[in-house]
């Protein structure tokens, strides 16, 4: 019997940065990542970008699906969904087609809310 993707955990979290971890430079995941640490520079996930309450982020993010719960200062773009949870912090522009704002997000920026992205977006450069 032939599992799928998700089965074999492919696109599942596949990357996690710990909490006292700080990364600088590019960051490219097939699948998803969890940020509990601190990285600057650019993200970019094939599945999900996910910050934890103690991750800061600044960096451009680029996923299918964002999950923030920390910091963020840079623009996000998620194709499917953006969450910003109580705790999040965003400072930034974000693109996607959904968004989530939990009471207590703070958010500065601009939102732009499409049915699709430019494959431009969703490319690594």
């Amino acid at each position: 019997m032939m599992k799928n993707k998700k089965d074999r955990g492919e696109s599942g979290l596949n990357t996690i940065i710990g909490k006292d971890s700080i990364i600088e430079g590019t960051i490219n995941v097939q699948g998803g990542i969890r940020i509990d640490g601190m990285v600057k520079g650019k993200v970019s996930a094939s599945e999900s970008v996910a910050v934890g309450e103690s991750g800061t982020i600044e960096a451009e993010l680029t996923a299918r699906v964002a999950i923030i719960g920390g910091k963020v200062v840079g623009n996000i773009f998620a194709r499917d969904k953006i969450e910003l949870q109580a705790n999040a912090t965003v400072e930034g522009d974000i693109t996607t087609k959904n968004l989530i704002v939990e009471e207590g997000a703070i958010f500065h920026g601009r939102c732009n809310m499409k049915n699709s992205l430019p494959e431009s977006l969703l490319k690594e450069e």
